[in-house]
Parts: structure tokens; C-alpha cells; sequence
């Protein structure tokens, strides 16, 4: 239930609550999250060629994601346990721009969305990235994370209308479809 203010985790008196759901239809849902982290040329190629001192770093970085959105309610005080259905972390080079793009696809089927979970992912993912590679750059730069899209619920559909390049791609695929 929102109230006055239109959010829904505080109550009358603005006190913070987590939102009652148990009446709420279970439905399928996805949420998709993206950011990226802007590196050295060093870090670049050393991420690229899989040189890093550290190890795989997108492959740890993934599977930080990954345990990220399922952990979720445990950092964020009031959201909802989920039972993740899927989670997915996959990078995209960004050479132009010395820089990695982090997005996470999370689902579940539940009465509640799953637009945290992505967030949190992306964000520990680009974390894990930074972790990794300080040794080579301190000033690394973690930027634009942001909710691309989700579905499912009583609010439906929601399409960032502006996003990333790869968003831009997958939507003008979308439409020819």
C-alpha cells in the first residue's frame, strides 16, 4: 500500500516498514541492471587478455554478481528474501571508452520484484572488478548502474528509455522482431 508520499516502506507515521506482500499473486519476473567501471588502459588489456595478477577477473566478478542477487535481503534492510529462479552476469568490452559494462539478468517467480537483486548484482560485480585490479588502478570509476528493465507485477513492463549502448542494440533487435 503506498501512502501520501507514494512510497511503500513507510507507514502513516513515516516510520520504515517492509511492505506486507502476502496477498499479493505470485507472477513471473525479471528485472535487467546495468553499469560499468571506467579502467586504465592497463587494467583494459589486462582484464581483456586475462593477465590480471588476481585471476579470472570477469569470471570472479560474475560469480560475485551472482551471489550478490541471491543475498540481496541480507544488505538491504527490507527487501524480501527471493527465491532466485535465475541469475545471469555477462561483460561487454568497452574499448572506445577503456571501460567494462556489468549487466545482470535476475527472475523469479514471487510476489514481489526482483529490480533490487539486479542492482545489487551489477554493483557488487563492478566492485569485484575494482577489487581485482586496484593494484594497477586506484582510479577506476564505477558509474551509470541503473535498472534497463522490468516485467512482471501489478506496475508491468518498465524500459529505461535512455541506456546503454548494448540496451540501444538489444531494443532496435526487439522491434525488428
Amino acid at each position: 500500500m503506498a501512502y501520501e508520499n507514494g512510497l511503500t516502506h513507510f507507514d502513516k507515521s513515516g516510520q520504515a516498514i517492509m511492505v506486507d506482500v502476502s496477498e499479493k499473486k505470485e507472477t513471473s519476473r525479471t528485472a535487467i541492471a546495468s553499469g560499468r567501471i571506467r579502467v586504465n588502459r592497463a587494467v583494459y588489456e589486462a582484464i581483456e587478455q586475462g593477465t590480471a595478477k588476481k585471476g579470472d577477473v570477469l569470471g570472479t566478478a560474475r560469480i560475485a554478481g551472482i551471489m550478490a542477487a541471491k543475498n540481496t535481503s541480507a544488505v538491504i534492510p527490507l527487501c524480501h528474501p527471493l527465491p532466485i529462479a535465475k541469475c545471469s552476469v555477462d561483460f561487454t568490452m568497452l574499448p572506445e571508452e577503456s571501460a567494462v559494462e556489468a549487466r545482470a539478468t535476475v527472475k523469479v517467480t514471487g510476489q514481489t520484484g526482483v529490480e533490487m537483486e539486479a542492482l545489487h548484482s551489477v554493483s557488487v560485480a563492478l566492485l569485484t572488478i575494482y577489487d581485482m585490479c586496484k593494484a594497477l588502478d586506484k582510479g577506476m570509476e564505477i558509474e551509470c548502474i541503473h535498472l534497463d528493465k522490468k516485467t512482471g507485477g501489478k506496475s508491468g513492463i518498465y524500459l529505461r528509455p535512455e541506456s546503454s549502448k548494448t540496451d540501444k542494440k538489444e531494443r532496435a533487435t526487439q522491434q525488428t522482431e
